[in-house]
């Protein structure tokens, strides 16, 4: 028990699909130059919209991607994300196959466009008319189910659902089994393809995502702003490639950082507000710091979830002060949601992945579109412009409707 404790899980792989870009190049590009990636929705007409900006995912072609069109055709998007995000991490099919390898993906709604569509088919056309492979094409499990046959991992092998903590769950998880000598590699992360007409509607009615700037959408995104008053969606995948140490140095693979401790827990307080107090969150973050054996005064960084919404940024930043007392006005704080909008489900692994790349880059991220300060969000949110910053230990917050709390800690690999 005491050798499979000391076993180390290392970040040996990293893809995305993004408003910002669909490879890591791209996409760490353009969130240090602090690029917005949301604009006027293309998928479908908004006139009857009250919303009509999202931060939809550019570009992208699934061949490039080695997945075929006639593939691509029995694969809602959320999966298509996923698979792209997998072959970009995997170096070119290098994930060594065998019993123990496995994929466990986040994801808040999966296959919501064959929901929709095939909703659309049975209401005009009648029930002989829709597919037969809706259900297998629009199950939240199609995702890391299509990872697992692609590349014939036949170890764990789920996918994970709990809102805007889905990713960062699923990353939990992965450490989880490879922490207690399980496997010895897992594919995980998160993905969602959520813009759709049902989605925009619904978040709207719920006044959860902004309706103020679709002339301005570059400024719509404005994470512990005074003048924040929603998010806005977006789409892609976040994938990691999780290893133990010592596995991976055998293939010498390159380590791009260290998963040192995961924690989460649940606020028991409501489906979609956060509990004021900020309880949840606070516990999430201590746990994961004694998971870590670290300090408070040792990080370096927290990508926040920050998600522009009134309630949310407000009881983060209380959540952080209260763990981190008089430290947190000494840490950067930044949200990308500034940048990528909230993609849900796939929110905590591409977050998780900034992490990594801050790292490796010493450079943290900036929030954007942080122009009027409020005396309730008080901490330093690395304001508009990019900071280079030696960077060794980075927190990542995810908190998910349902009062779903999930943190990472990341460490530069040693």
């Amino acid at each position: 028990m005491e050798q499979e404790e000391q076993k180390r899980v290392v970040v040996t792989g990293l893809g995305v699909i993004s408003p910002l870009g669909n490879d890591i190049n791209t996409f760490w590009g353009n969130l240090i130059k602090g690029v917005s990636g949301i604009d006027r929705i293309t998928r479908f007409d908004t006139s009857n919209f009250e919303v009509k900006i999202a931060a939809e995912v550019k570009n992208f072609d699934p061949e490039q991607y080695n997945i075929s069109r006639k593939e691509a055709r029995n694969l809602d998007l959320f999966s298509q994300y996923a698979l792209a995000a997998t072959e970009y991490a995997s170096n070119n099919l290098e994930i060594p196959p065998g019993g123990g390898s496995g994929a466990i993906i986040g994801t808040g709604i999966g296959g919501l466009e064959t929901t929709t569509k095939q909703q659309n088919i049975l209401k005009e056309k009648g029930p002989n008319r829709v597919s037969p492979k809706a259900i297998p094409t629009l199950m939240p499990n199609a995702a890391p189910g299509d990872i697992a046959i692609k590349y014939s991992l036949k170890g764990p092998d789920f996918s994970v659902s709990s809102a805007c903590a889905s990713g960062a769950h699923a990353i939990s998880l992965a450490y989880k089994e490879i922490k207690c000598g399980e496997t010895n590699l897992m594919v995980t992360g998160g993905t969602e393809a959520p813009i759709v007409e049902l989605a925009i509607a619904t978040f709207t009615n719920m006044r959860a995502i902004t309706k103020r700037y679709n002339d301005y959408p570059k400024k719509a995104s404005r994470p512990f702003d005074a003048k924040r008053d929603g998010f806005v969606l977006g789409e892609g995948a976040g994938i990691l490639i999780l290893e133990e140490e010592q596995h991976a140095l055998e293939r010498n693979a390159k380590i791009y950082a260290e998963l040192i401790g995961c924690s989460y827990n649940g606020d028991a307080y409501h489906l979609t507000a956060p509990n004021p107090s900020g309880e949840g969150a606070a516990n999430a973050m201590l746990e994961a710091l004694s998971k870590a054996n670290l300090n408070p005064e040792q990080i370096d960084y927290i990508n926040a979830h920050g998600t522009s919404t009134p309630l949310n940024d407000k009881i983060e930043t209380l959540a952080i002060k209260k763990v981190f007392g008089e430290y947190a006005k000494k840490i950067p704080v930044s949200s990308t949601k500034s940048m990528t909008g909230h993609l849900l489900g796939a929110a905590g692994s591409l977050e998780a992945i900034i992490s990594v790349l801050s790292i490796n880059n010493n450079i943290i991220p900036p929030t954007i579109n942080y122009e009027h300060p409020d005396p309730e969000c008080d901490l330093d949110y690395v304001p508009n412009k990019a900071r280079e910053k030696e960077v060794n230990v980075v927190m990542s917050n995810s908190f998910g409707f349902g009062g779903h709390n999930a943190v990472l800690v990341f460490r530069r690999y040693k």
